[in-house]
Protein backbone atom coordinates (compact mmCIF):
# COMPACT_ATOMS: atom_id res chain seq x y z
CA UNK A 1 0.00 0.00 0.00
CA UNK A 2 2.36 2.88 0.63
CA UNK A 3 4.35 2.18 -2.87
CA UNK A 4 0.85 2.25 -4.68
CA UNK A 5 -0.18 5.40 -2.58
CA UNK A 6 3.04 7.26 -2.91
CA UNK A 7 3.12 6.92 -6.55
CA UNK A 8 -0.28 7.54 -7.57
CA UNK A 9 -2.16 9.75 -5.04
CA UNK A 10 0.60 11.67 -3.44
CA UNK A 11 1.40 13.82 -6.38
CA UNK A 12 -2.08 14.31 -7.21
CA UNK A 13 -4.27 14.06 -3.84
CA UNK A 14 -2.10 15.13 -1.42
CA UNK A 15 0.79 17.33 -2.25
CA UNK A 16 -1.18 20.43 -3.37
CA UNK A 17 -2.67 20.50 0.56
CA UNK A 18 0.71 19.61 1.66
CA UNK A 19 2.10 22.57 0.36
CA UNK A 20 -1.05 24.83 1.35
CA UNK A 21 -0.42 23.66 5.21
CA UNK A 22 3.69 24.22 5.23
CA UNK A 23 3.21 27.29 4.15
CA UNK A 24 0.54 28.21 6.94
CA UNK A 25 3.16 25.45 9.50
CA UNK A 26 6.01 28.11 8.23
CA UNK A 27 4.00 31.22 9.29
CA UNK A 28 3.92 30.15 12.94
CA UNK A 29 7.75 30.22 13.18
CA UNK A 30 7.67 26.63 14.74
CA UNK A 31 10.94 25.26 16.79
CA UNK A 32 8.97 22.20 17.83
CA UNK A 33 6.51 20.31 15.33
CA UNK A 34 4.84 16.92 15.90
CA UNK A 35 3.10 15.60 12.64
CA UNK A 36 0.25 12.99 13.47
CA UNK A 37 -1.38 9.98 10.36
CA UNK A 38 2.05 11.43 8.53
CA UNK A 39 1.82 8.39 5.91
CA UNK A 40 4.90 8.82 3.56
CA UNK A 41 5.96 11.73 4.44
CA UNK A 42 4.69 14.23 1.75
CA UNK A 43 4.07 16.96 4.42
CA UNK A 44 7.16 15.57 6.71
CA UNK A 45 9.64 16.80 3.76
CA UNK A 46 7.75 19.67 2.88
CA UNK A 47 7.89 20.90 6.61
CA UNK A 48 11.72 19.96 7.02
CA UNK A 49 12.86 21.94 4.00
CA UNK A 50 10.51 25.12 4.24
CA UNK A 51 11.56 24.98 8.43
CA UNK A 52 14.87 23.65 8.57
CA UNK A 53 15.69 25.27 12.04
CA UNK A 54 12.79 23.08 13.63
CA UNK A 55 12.34 19.75 15.37
CA UNK A 56 10.13 17.54 13.75
CA UNK A 57 8.77 14.38 15.08
CA UNK A 58 6.69 12.28 12.57
CA UNK A 59 4.21 9.32 13.30
CA UNK A 60 1.56 7.17 11.95
CA UNK A 61 -0.40 4.30 13.25
CA UNK A 62 0.90 1.77 10.30
CA UNK A 63 4.24 0.83 10.76
CA UNK A 64 4.49 -0.20 7.30
CA UNK A 65 3.90 3.44 6.52
CA UNK A 66 6.58 5.09 9.28
CA UNK A 67 9.15 2.69 7.31
CA UNK A 68 8.70 4.29 3.82
CA UNK A 69 8.04 7.79 5.58
CA UNK A 70 11.38 7.81 7.42
CA UNK A 71 13.38 6.74 4.07
CA UNK A 72 11.28 9.94 2.28
CA UNK A 73 12.13 12.13 4.83
CA UNK A 74 15.35 10.93 7.09
CA UNK A 75 15.50 14.56 8.63
CA UNK A 76 12.36 13.77 11.14
CA UNK A 77 12.13 11.47 14.08
CA UNK A 78 9.69 8.77 12.86
CA UNK A 79 7.81 7.10 15.54
CA UNK A 80 5.03 4.46 15.39
CA UNK A 81 2.03 6.09 17.83
CA UNK A 82 -1.47 6.09 17.98
CA UNK A 83 -2.80 9.91 17.91
CA UNK A 84 -5.22 9.02 20.65
CA UNK A 85 -2.46 7.77 23.62
CA UNK A 86 0.65 9.63 22.38
CA UNK A 87 4.09 8.75 23.23
CA UNK A 88 4.75 12.07 24.53
CA UNK A 89 5.63 14.50 27.56
CA UNK A 90 3.04 17.42 28.28
CA UNK A 91 4.01 20.42 26.37
CA UNK A 92 6.68 19.36 24.27
CA UNK A 93 5.46 21.27 21.10
CA UNK A 94 4.93 24.02 20.11
CA UNK A 95 3.12 22.70 17.08
CA UNK A 96 0.91 19.88 16.24
CA UNK A 97 -0.26 19.04 12.31
CA UNK A 98 -2.08 16.75 10.73
CA UNK A 99 -2.56 15.88 6.59
CA UNK A 100 -6.40 14.39 6.34
CA UNK A 101 -5.74 11.88 9.51
CA UNK A 102 -8.55 13.46 12.00
CA UNK A 103 -11.26 11.60 10.22
CA UNK A 104 -9.54 8.23 10.76
CA UNK A 105 -9.21 8.99 14.56
CA UNK A 106 -12.17 6.74 16.09
CA UNK A 107 -12.25 9.08 19.26
CA UNK A 108 -11.64 12.58 18.22
CA UNK A 109 -12.26 14.29 21.51
CA UNK A 110 -9.79 12.05 23.13
CA UNK A 111 -7.31 12.32 20.33
CA UNK A 112 -7.85 16.69 20.18
CA UNK A 113 -7.30 16.39 24.10
CA UNK A 114 -4.14 14.70 23.71
CA UNK A 115 -2.73 17.12 21.28
CA UNK A 116 -3.64 19.77 23.47
CA UNK A 117 -1.43 18.16 25.97
CA UNK A 118 1.55 17.54 24.24
CA UNK A 119 1.19 21.21 23.15
CA UNK A 120 2.88 23.77 24.83
CA UNK A 121 0.65 26.73 26.36
CA UNK A 122 -0.55 29.21 23.28
CA UNK A 123 0.81 26.35 21.06
CA UNK A 124 -1.02 25.50 18.04
CA UNK A 125 -3.20 22.33 16.13
CA UNK A 126 -3.06 23.40 12.24
CA UNK A 127 -4.46 20.66 10.33
CA UNK A 128 -7.44 19.46 7.41
CA UNK A 129 -9.82 17.28 6.25
CA UNK A 130 -11.74 16.89 3.51
CA UNK A 131 -15.05 18.31 2.50
CA UNK A 132 -17.96 15.60 1.19
CA UNK A 133 -17.60 13.27 -0.80
CA UNK A 134 -19.65 15.29 -3.53
CA UNK A 135 -16.86 17.85 -3.90
CA UNK A 136 -13.81 15.60 -4.70
CA UNK A 137 -14.50 14.72 -8.44
CA UNK A 138 -11.82 12.29 -8.69
CA UNK A 139 -13.45 10.16 -5.51
CA UNK A 140 -17.01 11.08 -7.28
CA UNK A 141 -15.86 9.06 -10.00
CA UNK A 142 -14.18 6.65 -8.21
CA UNK A 143 -16.99 5.72 -6.04
CA UNK A 144 -19.29 5.43 -9.49
CA UNK A 145 -16.60 2.87 -10.58
CA UNK A 146 -17.04 0.76 -7.41
CA UNK A 147 -20.56 1.28 -7.59
CA UNK A 148 -20.85 -0.61 -10.86
CA UNK A 149 -18.25 -3.03 -10.02
CA UNK A 150 -19.91 -4.10 -7.16
CA UNK A 151 -23.91 -3.21 -7.26
CA UNK A 152 -24.72 -5.05 -4.33
CA UNK A 153 -23.36 -3.49 -1.31
CA UNK A 154 -20.01 -1.23 -3.14
CA UNK A 155 -17.14 -0.52 -0.66
CA UNK A 156 -18.20 2.09 0.95
CA UNK A 157 -14.84 3.61 2.77
CA UNK A 158 -14.63 6.78 1.08
CA UNK A 159 -18.28 8.16 2.01
CA UNK A 160 -17.29 6.95 5.53
CA UNK A 161 -13.89 7.88 6.17
CA UNK A 162 -12.13 9.79 4.15
CA UNK A 163 -15.47 12.44 3.61
CA UNK A 164 -17.07 11.41 6.87
CA UNK A 165 -16.11 14.39 8.78
CA UNK A 166 -17.04 16.64 6.26
CA UNK A 167 -19.24 19.45 8.57
CA UNK A 168 -17.29 22.10 10.01
CA UNK A 169 -19.36 22.84 12.68
CA UNK A 170 -18.90 19.37 14.25
CA UNK A 171 -15.24 19.64 13.47
CA UNK A 172 -15.24 22.89 16.12
CA UNK A 173 -17.12 21.62 18.54
CA UNK A 174 -14.72 18.49 18.66
CA UNK A 175 -12.40 21.12 19.17
CA UNK A 176 -13.56 23.19 21.81
CA UNK A 177 -15.01 19.84 23.97
CA UNK A 178 -11.20 19.09 24.31
CA UNK A 179 -10.30 22.54 25.27
CA UNK A 180 -9.03 24.21 21.80
CA UNK A 181 -10.09 27.55 21.07
CA UNK A 182 -10.49 27.43 16.76
CA UNK A 183 -8.56 30.82 15.25
CA UNK A 184 -8.87 29.85 12.07
CA UNK A 185 -11.21 27.49 9.55
CA UNK A 186 -11.27 27.97 6.02
CA UNK A 187 -12.70 26.45 2.83
CA UNK A 188 -10.11 25.00 0.34
CA UNK A 189 -10.47 23.85 -3.24
CA UNK A 190 -7.18 22.99 -4.87
CA UNK A 191 -7.03 21.26 -7.97
CA UNK A 192 -5.67 17.92 -9.07
CA UNK A 193 -3.85 16.98 -11.60
CA UNK A 194 -3.19 13.29 -12.95
CA UNK A 195 -1.28 12.42 -15.68
CA UNK A 196 -3.62 9.35 -16.55
CA UNK A 197 -7.27 8.10 -15.24
CA UNK A 198 -5.53 4.67 -15.61
CA UNK A 199 -3.05 5.40 -12.68
CA UNK A 200 -5.25 6.84 -10.31
CA UNK A 201 -7.86 4.52 -10.51
CA UNK A 202 -4.84 2.30 -9.71
CA UNK A 203 -3.56 4.16 -6.62
CA UNK A 204 -6.97 4.61 -5.34
CA UNK A 205 -7.89 0.10 -5.65
CA UNK A 206 -3.94 -0.50 -4.76
CA UNK A 207 -2.74 1.92 -2.11
CA UNK A 208 -5.46 2.68 0.17
CA UNK A 209 -7.79 0.18 2.38
CA UNK A 210 -10.41 0.03 -0.36
CA UNK A 211 -7.91 -3.05 -1.22
CA UNK A 212 -8.84 -4.97 1.13
CA UNK A 213 -12.60 -4.75 0.18
CA UNK A 214 -12.07 -5.43 -3.19
CA UNK A 215 -9.45 -8.27 -3.08
CA UNK A 216 -12.08 -10.00 -0.57
CA UNK A 217 -15.33 -9.37 -2.55
CA UNK A 218 -14.16 -9.85 -6.44
CA UNK A 219 -11.98 -10.64 -8.89
CA UNK A 220 -9.38 -7.77 -8.97
CA UNK A 221 -8.45 -7.10 -12.51
CA UNK A 222 -12.20 -7.09 -13.50
CA UNK A 223 -12.96 -4.51 -10.65
CA UNK A 224 -10.35 -2.72 -11.87
CA UNK A 225 -10.65 -2.76 -15.37
CA UNK A 226 -15.00 -1.63 -14.57
CA UNK A 227 -13.49 1.24 -12.21
CA UNK A 228 -11.26 2.61 -14.89
CA UNK A 229 -13.76 2.60 -17.47
CA UNK A 230 -16.07 4.60 -15.26
CA UNK A 231 -13.69 6.89 -14.15
CA UNK A 232 -12.78 7.56 -18.02
CA UNK A 233 -16.79 8.30 -19.04
CA UNK A 234 -16.43 10.50 -16.34
CA UNK A 235 -12.36 12.25 -16.44
CA UNK A 236 -11.64 11.61 -19.65
CA UNK A 237 -8.46 9.30 -20.02
CA UNK A 238 -6.19 12.28 -18.89
CA UNK A 239 -4.23 14.25 -18.20
CA UNK A 240 -6.91 15.24 -16.03
CA UNK A 241 -7.45 18.16 -13.97
CA UNK A 242 -10.31 18.28 -10.92
CA UNK A 243 -11.14 20.02 -8.18
CA UNK A 244 -10.98 18.53 -4.65
CA UNK A 245 -12.06 20.61 -1.44
CA UNK A 246 -10.96 20.44 2.17
CA UNK A 247 -11.70 22.31 5.53
CA UNK A 248 -7.96 23.97 6.92
CA UNK A 249 -8.30 24.19 10.80
CA UNK A 250 -6.07 26.36 13.05
CA UNK A 251 -6.85 26.00 16.91
CA UNK A 252 -4.99 27.44 20.04
CA UNK A 253 -4.00 25.44 23.17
Amino acid sequence: MPVAYEQYLVPVVFRPFAEDLTARAAALHPRRILELAAGTGVLTADLLAVTPSAEVTATDLNEAMVAFGSTRAPGAVWRQADAQRLPFPDGGFDLVVCQFGVMFFPDRIGAFTEVRRVLAPGGRFLFNTWGPLGTHAFEVALQAGLERAFPVEPPQFFQTVPHGYADPAVVAADLAAAGFAVEDEQELTLQGRAASTADLATGYLTGTPVRAAVEERGDGPAVRATVIEEMTARLGPGPVTAPMTAYVFRAAA
